[in-house]
């Protein structure tokens, strides 16, 4: 793992943004407006999806994806100037927060800046013509890096915008040669040494498939060479059988106790019910005990945190990434408060101990989860399933306060029962 990650990744919350959709201007200044909000979710992050100009050629939708950036040094005139963009940085600074800044370095718009002026630089059929390795994403080229003059150019503009922000998300990292980003990351860190390097990492079903096309397609255990963090796509496909129904809570609780020996012992996943390309998890789970009692674990496992705007207001809806979706203010479930519940859990000072335990119990349908140090323990019980269950705990029989509801619970004969809410106990 890169050599600089500390262990307080695990305590973070970075909160996602989409500026074209966050508000009805869809402007940096717009924006601006919302960020005491943003902060008092207990926001560390805020990750600003792509900012840079989109392109119009195979562009999909009237307004296109911001994926699909056309000049990697320059701002989408849509949402301001470059010092629209400096003032909003500061300004959520000035809240206490960081910035994160998607990096889409895979692929460019067909017609970028960087497919006009070297063409070279990409993947091109026997005609000459530009092509991406991923048939449905018809709106983007792919960038070659085989081409190692295409190196300078992409580290000179991450050494660019990294004056201005604290970190980097990076789209479908293990695309782009994990040479290439420790590059990257040691000339980044020339400029700010405590920046932050989040992969998109993928699951396994799309990194077998790319490299039988024979493409590099780098795995978890390779990212995490260049990365602090990385998605866990390799166990979210599991999640939604989980909750679909269609495979038992244990074979979820065994993947995720996986990751905990096949990853560096620093290892950070984020943990996340939902993202931009994935359905909102209101309109996946529509109990609302469970909806809480999944947010709650999210925010409680070994990993970084992550809330996608919206999702404090339990929406279903899933924002569109190629057209004007305004992100709705009137909440359908207000989970604000509860989140901000969940919130010190990131900061208890025993999930940085060595000693983490993940269980399924009753049926099958409750997530156990302790940390341990010396007489210490941290104990979290979520009904994942919505189940009422008596659960056992590694705890003393006794009265013990809980961390979420601040109410007292007791253990008997070293069982507690469990409702339809979470609750967290410390020893």
């Amino acid at each position: 793992m890169a050599t600089t990650t500390k262990l307080a990744v695990r305590q973070q919350l970075i909160y996602s943004v989409f500026v074209r959709n966050h508000t009805k201007a869809g402007t940096f200044q717009a924006l601006e407006a919302d960020l005491p909000r943003i902060k008092a979710l207990g926001t560390d992050y805020v990750w600003l999806l792509p900012i840079h100009p989109i392109g119009v050629t195979k562009r999909k939708g009237d307004l296109g994806s911001p994926y699909a950036i056309k000049d990697y040094r320059a701002i989408n005139p849509e949402y301001g100037s470059m010092a629209d963009f400096e003032h909003l940085v500061d300004a959520i600074h000035a809240q206490g927060m960081k910035v994160m800044l998607d990096v889409v370095y895979n692929h460019t718009s067909p017609d970028s800046v960087l497919a006009t002026s070297h063409p070279e630089w990409f993947y091109q059929n026997a005609d000459g013509s530009l092509r991406n390795k991923v048939g449905d994403w018809s709106d983007v080229a792919d960038l070659d890096y085989r081409q190692h003059d295409l190196w300078a150019y992409q580290i000179d503009t991450l050494t660019y915008w990294a004056q201005f922000v604290d970190g980097y998300r990076c789209d479908v990292a293990p695309l782009v040669p994990t040479a290439f980003w420790e590059a990257a990351r040691d000339a980044v860190a020339q400029v700010k040494p405590d920046f932050l390097w989040l992969a998109e990492s993928a699951g396994d079903d799309f990194i077998a498939e790319l490299r039988h096309q024979g493409y590099f397609a780098a795995s978890d255990g390779e990212i995490f060479n260049a990365f602090d963090i990385s998605y866990d796509y390799d166990v979210y496909g599991l999640w939604q059988d989980v909750i679909n129904g269609k495979a038992p809570l244990r074979d979820y609780v065994a993947a995720l106790t996986h990751q905990d020996v096949a990853f560096p012992a620093n290892y950070a996943k984020l943990r996340f019910l939902e993202n931009h390309d994935q359905e909102r998890a209101h309109g996946q789970i529509e109990n609302i005990a469970q909806l809480k009692a999944w947010l709650a674990f999210s925010y409680f496992e070994r990993g970084t945190t992550l809330l996608y705007a919206g999702e404090e207001f339990g929406l279903r809806h899933t924002p569109s990434l190629f057209t004007k979706d305004t992100l709705a203010t009137t909440p359908e479930v207000d989970l604000t408060t509860y989140l901000q519940t969940l919130q010190p859990l990131l900061r208890h000072p025993l999930r940085e101990a060595d000693d983490y335990q993940l269980t399924s119990a009753g049926h099958d349908d409750v997530l156990v989860v302790s940390y341990t140090r010396d007489d210490h323990a941290l104990i979290g019980i979520f009904p994942v399933m919505g189940q009422a269950a008596n659960v056992p705990v590694a705890l003393a029989d006794g009265d013990y306060r809980d961390f979420l509801s601040g109410q007292t619970v007791a253990v008997v004969d070293g069982m507690v029962g469990v409702h339809a809410t979470s609750m967290v106990l410390e020893s």
